[in-house]
Protein backbone atom coordinates (compact mmCIF):
# COMPACT_ATOMS: atom_id res chain seq x y z
CA UNK A 1 0.00 0.00 0.00
CA UNK A 2 1.35 3.55 -1.31
CA UNK A 3 1.43 6.35 1.59
CA UNK A 4 -0.67 7.95 -0.64
CA UNK A 5 -3.15 5.24 -1.31
CA UNK A 6 -7.23 5.61 -0.50
CA UNK A 7 -9.33 3.06 0.24
CA UNK A 8 -12.35 3.23 -2.59
CA UNK A 9 -15.33 4.77 -2.58
CA UNK A 10 -18.62 3.11 -3.79
CA UNK A 11 -22.08 3.43 -4.50
CA UNK A 12 -24.78 2.08 -2.64
CA UNK A 13 -27.09 2.28 -5.49
CA UNK A 14 -25.37 -0.75 -7.15
CA UNK A 15 -25.34 -2.79 -4.02
CA UNK A 16 -27.12 -5.55 -5.88
CA UNK A 17 -24.56 -5.72 -8.68
CA UNK A 18 -21.80 -8.42 -8.85
CA UNK A 19 -19.38 -6.05 -9.73
CA UNK A 20 -20.24 -3.71 -6.18
CA UNK A 21 -19.34 -7.41 -4.25
CA UNK A 22 -16.64 -8.02 -6.10
CA UNK A 23 -15.28 -4.59 -5.19
CA UNK A 24 -16.34 -4.89 -1.76
CA UNK A 25 -14.44 -7.70 -1.64
CA UNK A 26 -11.24 -6.46 -2.91
CA UNK A 27 -12.06 -3.17 -0.83
CA UNK A 28 -11.87 -5.86 2.82
CA UNK A 29 -8.95 -7.70 1.68
CA UNK A 30 -6.75 -5.02 1.38
CA UNK A 31 -8.01 -2.77 3.81
CA UNK A 32 -10.81 -3.92 6.30
CA UNK A 33 -12.44 -0.88 5.13
CA UNK A 34 -14.30 1.05 2.24
CA UNK A 35 -16.09 4.10 1.56
CA UNK A 36 -19.91 4.17 1.07
CA UNK A 37 -21.47 7.03 -0.99
CA UNK A 38 -25.27 7.41 -1.69
CA UNK A 39 -26.10 5.39 1.46
CA UNK A 40 -29.66 7.04 1.47
CA UNK A 41 -29.07 7.99 5.26
CA UNK A 42 -31.11 10.96 5.30
CA UNK A 43 -28.59 13.87 6.56
CA UNK A 44 -31.80 15.71 8.02
CA UNK A 45 -32.14 12.62 10.40
CA UNK A 46 -28.89 12.20 11.41
CA UNK A 47 -28.36 16.26 11.72
CA UNK A 48 -31.09 16.00 14.27
CA UNK A 49 -30.11 13.18 16.22
CA UNK A 50 -26.27 14.88 16.43
CA UNK A 51 -28.09 18.42 17.50
CA UNK A 52 -30.37 16.39 20.39
CA UNK A 53 -26.33 14.90 21.40
CA UNK A 54 -24.73 18.19 21.11
CA UNK A 55 -27.44 19.71 23.43
CA UNK A 56 -26.64 16.75 26.05
CA UNK A 57 -22.93 16.83 26.17
CA UNK A 58 -23.42 20.36 26.50
CA UNK A 59 -25.01 19.30 29.88
CA UNK A 60 -23.16 20.41 32.85
CA UNK A 61 -21.37 17.30 33.74
CA UNK A 62 -22.94 16.38 36.88
CA UNK A 63 -26.32 16.52 34.64
CA UNK A 64 -24.51 14.09 32.36
CA UNK A 65 -23.87 11.37 35.00
CA UNK A 66 -27.39 11.15 35.75
CA UNK A 67 -27.86 9.13 32.37
CA UNK A 68 -24.32 6.78 33.39
CA UNK A 69 -25.88 3.04 34.06
CA UNK A 70 -23.73 1.88 36.67
CA UNK A 71 -22.83 -1.84 35.79
CA UNK A 72 -24.00 -1.45 32.96
CA UNK A 73 -21.10 -1.42 30.54
CA UNK A 74 -21.78 1.18 28.84
CA UNK A 75 -24.87 -0.79 26.86
CA UNK A 76 -27.06 1.88 26.65
CA UNK A 77 -27.08 5.94 27.78
CA UNK A 78 -24.27 7.75 28.89
CA UNK A 79 -20.32 6.88 29.02
CA UNK A 80 -18.63 9.06 30.39
CA UNK A 81 -15.01 10.79 29.80
CA UNK A 82 -12.14 8.79 31.14
CA UNK A 83 -13.57 5.23 31.15
CA UNK A 84 -13.27 3.30 27.88
CA UNK A 85 -9.58 1.81 27.30
CA UNK A 86 -8.44 0.08 23.95
CA UNK A 87 -7.23 -3.17 25.08
CA UNK A 88 -3.74 -3.10 25.84
CA UNK A 89 -3.86 0.60 26.80
CA UNK A 90 -2.33 2.75 29.22
CA UNK A 91 -4.52 5.70 28.85
CA UNK A 92 -7.80 5.91 28.43
CA UNK A 93 -9.62 7.39 25.23
CA UNK A 94 -10.33 11.56 25.14
CA UNK A 95 -14.18 10.94 24.44
CA UNK A 96 -17.72 10.41 26.51
CA UNK A 97 -20.03 8.71 24.39
CA UNK A 98 -23.81 8.07 24.43
CA UNK A 99 -25.57 4.70 23.18
CA UNK A 100 -28.90 4.13 21.82
CA UNK A 101 -29.99 0.02 21.02
CA UNK A 102 -32.72 -1.70 19.35
CA UNK A 103 -36.50 -1.20 21.12
CA UNK A 104 -37.69 -4.71 21.76
CA UNK A 105 -41.49 -5.24 23.04
CA UNK A 106 -42.49 -6.04 26.58
CA UNK A 107 -41.62 -9.89 26.93
CA UNK A 108 -39.47 -10.40 24.10
CA UNK A 109 -36.85 -13.08 25.17
CA UNK A 110 -33.81 -10.91 23.54
CA UNK A 111 -34.75 -8.42 26.59
CA UNK A 112 -32.28 -10.14 28.71
CA UNK A 113 -29.93 -9.65 26.27
CA UNK A 114 -30.55 -6.04 25.91
CA UNK A 115 -31.37 -3.16 28.17
CA UNK A 116 -33.53 -0.77 28.15
CA UNK A 117 -32.79 2.43 26.27
CA UNK A 118 -32.29 5.50 27.93
CA UNK A 119 -34.16 8.96 27.40
CA UNK A 120 -32.75 12.28 28.14
CA UNK A 121 -35.55 14.44 29.77
CA UNK A 122 -36.21 18.03 28.79
CA UNK A 123 -34.57 17.82 25.50
CA UNK A 124 -37.80 17.52 23.55
CA UNK A 125 -37.63 15.23 20.43
CA UNK A 126 -34.74 13.27 21.38
CA UNK A 127 -35.90 10.00 21.87
CA UNK A 128 -37.67 9.89 18.05
CA UNK A 129 -34.65 11.87 16.43
CA UNK A 130 -32.22 8.99 18.01
CA UNK A 131 -34.30 5.68 17.06
CA UNK A 132 -34.92 7.43 13.57
CA UNK A 133 -31.65 7.60 13.09
CA UNK A 134 -30.85 3.94 14.54
CA UNK A 135 -33.08 2.85 12.25
CA UNK A 136 -32.02 4.33 9.08
CA UNK A 137 -28.13 3.08 9.90
CA UNK A 138 -29.44 -0.52 10.77
CA UNK A 139 -31.31 -0.71 7.23
CA UNK A 140 -28.25 0.44 5.19
CA UNK A 141 -26.09 -2.50 7.14
CA UNK A 142 -28.74 -4.78 6.23
CA UNK A 143 -27.98 -3.72 2.61
CA UNK A 144 -24.43 -4.04 2.76
CA UNK A 145 -24.30 -7.19 4.57
CA UNK A 146 -26.37 -8.63 1.59
CA UNK A 147 -23.03 -7.43 -0.78
CA UNK A 148 -20.74 -8.96 1.80
CA UNK A 149 -22.80 -12.58 1.68
CA UNK A 150 -22.48 -12.27 -1.84
CA UNK A 151 -19.12 -11.65 -1.96
CA UNK A 152 -18.35 -14.80 -0.09
CA UNK A 153 -20.47 -17.15 -2.37
CA UNK A 154 -23.00 -16.83 0.38
CA UNK A 155 -27.09 -16.73 -0.50
CA UNK A 156 -28.02 -12.76 -0.72
CA UNK A 157 -30.11 -13.41 2.45
CA UNK A 158 -27.83 -15.37 4.48
CA UNK A 159 -27.62 -12.49 7.28
CA UNK A 160 -30.56 -11.73 7.02
CA UNK A 161 -32.40 -13.71 9.89
CA UNK A 162 -29.04 -13.38 11.87
CA UNK A 163 -28.90 -9.48 12.28
CA UNK A 164 -32.43 -8.59 12.18
CA UNK A 165 -32.45 -8.45 16.24
CA UNK A 166 -29.19 -8.01 16.68
CA UNK A 167 -27.78 -6.18 19.71
CA UNK A 168 -27.01 -3.28 17.24
CA UNK A 169 -25.43 0.05 18.87
CA UNK A 170 -25.48 3.55 17.36
CA UNK A 171 -22.53 5.25 19.42
CA UNK A 172 -22.83 9.13 19.63
CA UNK A 173 -19.60 10.38 20.59
CA UNK A 174 -18.24 13.47 21.85
CA UNK A 175 -14.00 14.19 21.37
CA UNK A 176 -13.93 17.36 23.78
CA UNK A 177 -10.65 20.34 22.20
CA UNK A 178 -7.15 18.89 22.66
CA UNK A 179 -5.32 21.83 23.53
CA UNK A 180 -4.43 21.33 27.55
CA UNK A 181 -4.13 17.17 26.56
CA UNK A 182 -0.99 15.81 28.29
CA UNK A 183 -1.24 12.12 27.67
CA UNK A 184 -3.51 9.87 25.34
CA UNK A 185 -5.27 10.27 22.12
CA UNK A 186 -9.33 10.10 21.19
CA UNK A 187 -8.84 6.53 20.53
CA UNK A 188 -5.95 4.25 20.56
CA UNK A 189 -5.50 1.25 18.03
CA UNK A 190 -8.27 -1.00 18.18
CA UNK A 191 -10.22 -3.23 16.46
CA UNK A 192 -14.00 -3.13 16.47
CA UNK A 193 -16.37 -6.31 18.22
CA UNK A 194 -19.19 -5.97 15.84
CA UNK A 195 -20.11 -7.37 12.71
CA UNK A 196 -19.74 -4.56 10.26
CA UNK A 197 -19.56 -0.69 11.57
CA UNK A 198 -21.08 2.37 9.92
CA UNK A 199 -19.48 5.45 10.73
CA UNK A 200 -20.34 9.22 10.04
CA UNK A 201 -18.87 12.29 10.77
CA UNK A 202 -15.17 11.08 9.83
CA UNK A 203 -14.66 13.89 7.44
CA UNK A 204 -13.06 15.65 10.73
CA UNK A 205 -9.25 14.76 10.11
CA UNK A 206 -7.69 12.50 12.67
CA UNK A 207 -9.18 8.86 11.91
CA UNK A 208 -6.41 6.69 10.62
CA UNK A 209 -6.11 2.53 10.04
CA UNK A 210 -2.93 0.30 9.76
CA UNK A 211 -2.22 -1.06 6.48
CA UNK A 212 -1.33 -4.38 5.97
CA UNK A 213 2.37 -3.27 5.65
CA UNK A 214 2.48 -2.08 9.24
CA UNK A 215 1.74 2.35 8.39
CA UNK A 216 -0.39 4.77 9.42
CA UNK A 217 -3.20 5.52 6.31
CA UNK A 218 -5.21 8.37 6.84
CA UNK A 219 -8.95 8.49 6.29
CA UNK A 220 -10.43 11.34 4.72
CA UNK A 221 -14.01 10.31 3.09
CA UNK A 222 -16.26 12.85 0.96
CA UNK A 223 -18.93 14.78 3.26
CA UNK A 224 -21.70 12.64 4.60
CA UNK A 225 -20.36 9.50 3.04
CA UNK A 226 -20.37 6.39 5.37
CA UNK A 227 -16.98 4.73 6.04
CA UNK A 228 -17.40 1.18 6.71
CA UNK A 229 -14.99 -1.60 8.10
CA UNK A 230 -15.19 -5.22 8.65
CA UNK A 231 -15.24 -5.82 13.16
CA UNK A 232 -13.88 -9.33 15.15
CA UNK A 233 -17.08 -10.82 14.78
CA UNK A 234 -16.92 -11.20 11.03
CA UNK A 235 -12.91 -12.14 11.01
CA UNK A 236 -14.34 -14.85 13.06
CA UNK A 237 -16.83 -16.10 11.05
CA UNK A 238 -14.70 -15.94 8.03
CA UNK A 239 -11.52 -17.49 9.03
CA UNK A 240 -9.79 -14.33 8.83
CA UNK A 241 -11.25 -14.13 4.89
CA UNK A 242 -12.44 -10.88 5.82
CA UNK A 243 -10.15 -8.80 8.17
CA UNK A 244 -10.86 -6.61 10.67
CA UNK A 245 -8.34 -3.68 10.97
CA UNK A 246 -6.23 -1.62 13.44
CA UNK A 247 -7.91 2.05 13.36
CA UNK A 248 -7.15 4.98 15.88
CA UNK A 249 -8.72 8.58 16.01
CA UNK A 250 -5.30 10.89 16.54
CA UNK A 251 -5.51 14.16 18.05
CA UNK A 252 -5.57 17.10 15.78
CA UNK A 253 -3.35 19.05 14.85
CA UNK A 254 -2.16 22.52 17.20
CA UNK A 255 -4.03 24.72 15.24
CA UNK A 256 -7.61 22.40 15.44
CA UNK A 257 -6.74 21.32 18.81
CA UNK A 258 -9.51 24.00 20.50
CA UNK A 259 -11.84 22.10 18.04
CA UNK A 260 -14.39 19.70 19.48
CA UNK A 261 -14.95 16.58 17.51
CA UNK A 262 -18.57 14.34 16.65
CA UNK A 263 -19.23 11.30 15.13
CA UNK A 264 -21.67 8.79 14.56
CA UNK A 265 -20.59 5.07 14.38
CA UNK A 266 -23.11 2.12 14.20
CA UNK A 267 -22.11 -0.91 15.53
CA UNK A 268 -23.93 -3.95 13.62
CA UNK A 269 -24.22 -6.96 15.52
CA UNK A 270 -25.40 -10.53 15.12
CA UNK A 271 -28.64 -11.73 16.91
CA UNK A 272 -27.39 -12.22 20.41
CA UNK A 273 -27.89 -16.35 20.84
CA UNK A 274 -26.53 -16.61 16.87
CA UNK A 275 -23.08 -19.10 17.28
CA UNK A 276 -20.42 -17.54 15.81
CA UNK A 277 -19.12 -21.13 13.28
CA UNK A 278 -16.75 -20.96 11.25
CA UNK A 279 -17.86 -20.86 7.88
CA UNK A 280 -16.86 -24.17 5.92
CA UNK A 281 -16.31 -22.24 2.41
CA UNK A 282 -13.48 -20.28 4.51
CA UNK A 283 -11.36 -23.28 5.24
CA UNK A 284 -8.86 -25.00 2.64
CA UNK A 285 -6.20 -26.89 3.69
CA UNK A 286 -3.89 -23.73 3.13
CA UNK A 287 -7.18 -22.02 5.54
CA UNK A 288 -7.08 -24.29 8.37
CA UNK A 289 -9.79 -23.25 11.00
CA UNK A 290 -8.55 -20.88 13.02
CA UNK A 291 -11.34 -20.82 15.58
CA UNK A 292 -12.57 -24.00 15.65
CA UNK A 293 -14.55 -23.37 19.23
CA UNK A 294 -17.78 -21.62 18.32
CA UNK A 295 -19.08 -19.34 20.67
CA UNK A 296 -22.59 -17.08 21.02
CA UNK A 297 -22.63 -13.54 19.59
CA UNK A 298 -23.32 -12.58 23.14
CA UNK A 299 -20.36 -14.24 24.53
CA UNK A 300 -18.19 -12.94 22.32
CA UNK A 301 -19.28 -9.33 23.12
CA UNK A 302 -19.24 -9.96 27.03
CA UNK A 303 -15.45 -11.17 26.71
CA UNK A 304 -14.75 -8.19 24.59
CA UNK A 305 -15.82 -5.61 26.93
CA UNK A 306 -14.09 -6.60 29.86
CA UNK A 307 -10.77 -6.72 27.94
CA UNK A 308 -11.54 -2.61 27.24
CA UNK A 309 -12.94 -1.92 30.59
CA UNK A 310 -16.01 -1.14 30.07
CA UNK A 311 -17.41 -4.31 32.31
Amino acid sequence: MGMGEQIPTLSLRDAADDAFARALEQAYERFGFVVIADHGIDSASTAACLAMMQRFFALPESGRRTYHVEGGGGARGYTPFGIETAKGAIHHDLKEFWHVGRELPPGHPYRRYMPDNVWVNGIPGFRDALLSAYEAFDAVGRVLLRAIARSLGLDASYFDDKVQLGNSVLRIIHYPPTQNVTSGVRADAHEDINVITLLLGAEEPGLQILSREGHWLDIAPAPGSLVCNVGDMLQRLTNNVLRSTTHRVVNPPRNRAGKARFSMPFFLHFNPDFVIRTLPACVTPARPDLYPEPITADEFLGQRLREIRLL
